[in-house]
């Protein structure tokens, strides 16, 4: 964890933006989050620790991970976007349709698969997101889909 939050520190400097204390925090959430996180929900988390943190100030802090490449925006459903730190173990998305679990998969497979697409086709990949849509076993058990 503490290795993502420094790395995030070193791309903020890389890329000659301010290293603020509100943005090290926003950071920390993310390296400590488990799952994917709204902006509502680091800033809720951030907040336990620094109750002056603006929504706004989180917004704006994500913009800049996001332009430095130190967390990745998902669109896991049609509402909310969540977002991740980009230097953890690369791996895919299972998410349910019906009731919006996200399930988190190796996926090393996939990776490899779009690199041969790309090769087929002069192409060099060099980054791979999967999302895959369907119905989670619990919504099928419960018949509600």
């Amino acid at each position: 964890m503490d290795d993502l939050v420094t790395i995030g520190e070193r791309r903020f400097k890389a890329a000659g933006k301010r290293v603020t204390p509100q943005r090290m925090l926003v950071l920390q959430v993310l390296a400590e989050g488990e799952g994917h996180l709204d902006a509502s929900d680091i800033h809720e988390r951030a907040r336990r620790r620094d109750a002056r943190l603006s929504l706004s100030t989180v917004y704006r802090t994500l913009g800049v991970l996001k332009e430095t490449g130190v967390v990745r925006e998902l669109h896991l459903d049609d509402e909310h976007h969540h977002y991740e730190l980009s230097g953890r173990d690369e791996h895919s998305h299972l998410v349910c349709s019906r009731c919006g679990r996200v399930v988190e998969v190796e996926s090393a497979g996939f990776a490899e698969v779009a690199k041969a697409t790309g090769r087929a086709h002069g192409f060099e990949v060099t980054s791979a997101h999967v999302e895959l849509t369907g119905y989670c076993a619990h919504c099928r058990d419960q018949g509600q889909v």
